[in-house]
């Protein structure tokens, strides 16, 4: 005779959804991340903070007053917005065209989109030094003779800074997109609408705060690029050397007050943005 199958666990009902009850199970996975959280990204983070103020506010003065450090800040901004604005424009549709239509290479295309996650930003930035350099490069010389400049210059940092950071937003925006179906986009075409007007009052508000964590990270990423930045920069003091060249010129030179300043200030601004996004969704919502 066999034994009755085990009763399940036991549940209870808050809202509308059912959970299981807590046990010393969870408190201890809880336990597991929470430790693993603090000592990989909390206690780092906190030390940097400690460091930058170890002696005031004399190394955040020192590298604010320095005028290749302040160069170098507002290059990173700079990069950055614009690469995440481009980076935005065209999530926003590759997106809608995974999800919402039907082509060939659609799973290549998809694939690919995930190809920044899975290379080495190294090797995104030679990638584009031996198509865009100058002498050697595929189409180095024929952009140079029309007066353009991509390694070296400002528009290869911003390539670089747009592919190592293009599949955030798109991550977060198609999930999004394939939740909330099409049924609204199809009454709104029946209606007269045509695919603008779809587009910016059915589609638009539905995934704006897709796009909005995706942009947020797609800034943090930017604002810290480091490895194909570097490659296509050239380093060049007071020209295209951004604000996480600085950590590591600053860190080889023995100075790690202003090493932890700049780190500091990069961080700033990342964990600021997610900290405003994730307290004013829920207002939002409510």
């Amino acid at each position: 005779m066999t034994e009755p199958a085990p009763a399940p666990a036991p549940r209870r009902r808050t809202g509308k959804a059912w959970t299981r009850r807590r046990g010393p199970v969870t408190h201890l996975v809880r336990l597991v991340v929470v430790t693993y959280l603090f000592f990989l990204v909390a206690w780092p983070v906190y030390l940097v903070g400690q460091n930058t103020f170890r002696k005031g506010f004399d190394d955040l003065r020192a590298i604010l007053t320095d005028p290749d450090i302040v160069h170098a800040l507002h290059l990173s901004v700079e990069i950055a917005i614009i690469s995440v604005v481009i980076n935005t424009v065209f999530s926003v549709l590759v997106s809608i065209l995974l999800v919402r239509y039907r082509f060939p290479g659609k799973r290549l295309l998809n694939a690919l989109l995930d190809m920044p996650l899975s290379v080495s930003p190294v090797v995104v930035g030679l990638s584009l030094v031996l198509v865009y350099g100058g002498r050697n490069g595929w189409f180095g010389p024929t952009l140079e003779s029309w007066g353009l400049q991509i390694i070296f210059a400002e528009a290869g940092m911003v390539m670089a800074t747009v592919f190592v950071a293009l599949p955030l937003v798109i991550r977060e925006v198609v999930p999004v997109l394939q939740e909330i179906g099409d049924e609204q986009e199809q009454a709104a075409r029946s209606l007269g609408a045509n695919a603008l007007q779809t587009f910016v009052r059915i589609t638009l508000p539905s995934i704006k705060w897709g796009i909005i964590y995706g942009v947020v990270l797609s800034l943090a990423r930017s604002l810290g690029e480091f490895g194909a930045v570097k490659i296509v920069s050239g380093n060049v003091l007071g020209l295209t050397r951004t604000a996480p060249l600085v950590v590591e010129e600053k860190y080889l030179n023995f100075d790690k007050g202003g090493a932890y300043a700049t780190a500091f200030l990069l961080a700033l601004v990342a964990v600021a943005s997610i900290i405003v996004v994730s307290v004013l969704r829920p207002k939002e919502e409510r």
